[in-house]
């Protein structure tokens, strides 16, 4: 059996539950791994505040990869080992082309969430990131430096219209993927998680083959790909599970809570 020492596991809709709460199994089964030594850790689109909260609960005192591996940033000390921030002109540009659209555009700066305007999507939002937004009117004239992110809110045809249209005409300038079917996230070229897990696993001084990563949705993709094992939870869409390496039998969180006492607390 292949010994894992480093496992990410994404937040929405894998390690959480659908209500978005941290069940009672997985914080023991995190516990539980936490005390075989293998390191542990979030990777997440999330703001890292949001997933810090989260973190705290799990006991996970790492580096978290956050704003889909934008920002690694230590749990604890606070240190950050990795800022990949999307470059000022091309966040301008991808703004500029949502405004068309008329559609919500989030954007993320110092760990803050903006809003151009109050709307059900940024109320959603919020609910769900439990991070207060920022109302500060229109994004182009607001920043003036480069974002860690900005993300569109649209119905999932229009999100898929819309990254059939900007992957080609942005390639090699920003990384863009869908997070949920209505979430549009642009970034840095370098910012996925896959990028961010193969930084962290140098880190620990980890082998690939030794990475567990688990996921269910389209920015999971390059993280699962990484991994020396990809799990993915049986909630997730057809097209994701056809690209894991395992895919568990239970969904959400007690999908975690499975491959976890599958692949690394088996014989513990």
């Amino acid at each position: 059996m292949q010994k894992f020492k480093l496992v990410a596991v994404d937040l929405d809709d894998t390690l959480l539950a659908e209500d978005l709460s941290v069940t009672g199994r997985v914080k023991e089964a995190v516990k539980a791994v936490r005390a075989k030594g293998v390191h542990i850790t979030v990777s997440t689109g999330r703001m890292y505040r949001s997933a810090a909260r989260i973190a705290g609960e799990l006991g996970i005192e790492i580096p978290l990869i956050t704003y889909q591996g934008a920002l690694v940033k230590n749990s604890l000390s606070g240190e950050v080992l990795v800022y990949r921030p999307l470059p000022l002109d091309c966040a301008r540009e991808l703004i500029a082309r949502v405004h068309q659209l008329g559609y919500p555009i989030n954007g993320y700066l110092d760990d803050r969430l903006l809003v151009e305007r109050e709307s059900p999507e940024s109320r959603r939002y919020v609910s769900i990131s439990g991070v207060q937004a920022e109302v500060v009117g229109d994004l182009l004239h607001y920043l003036d430096r480069d974002p860690t992110k900005i993300l569109a809110i649209a119905k999932e045809p229009l999100i898929d219209q819309l990254a059939a249209e900007l992957i080609p005409l942005y390639r090699g300038r920003a990384h863009i993927s869908k997070s949920k079917p209505h979430f549009l996230e642009f970034s840095h070229t370098q910012a996925t998680k896959g990028q961010a897990l193969a930084f962290l696993a140098d880190y620990f001084g980890v082998q690939r083959e030794e990475v567990m990563a688990l996921g269910d949705s389209y920015n999971d993709l390059d993280m699962l790909e990484y991994a020396g094992l990809g799990v993915v939870v049986a909630n997730a869409r057809d097209e994701i599970k056809e690209k894991a390496d395992y895919v568990t039998s239970a969904s959400y969180g007690d999908g975690v809570v499975e491959a976890l006492e599958k692949f690394v607390l088996i014989g513990s």
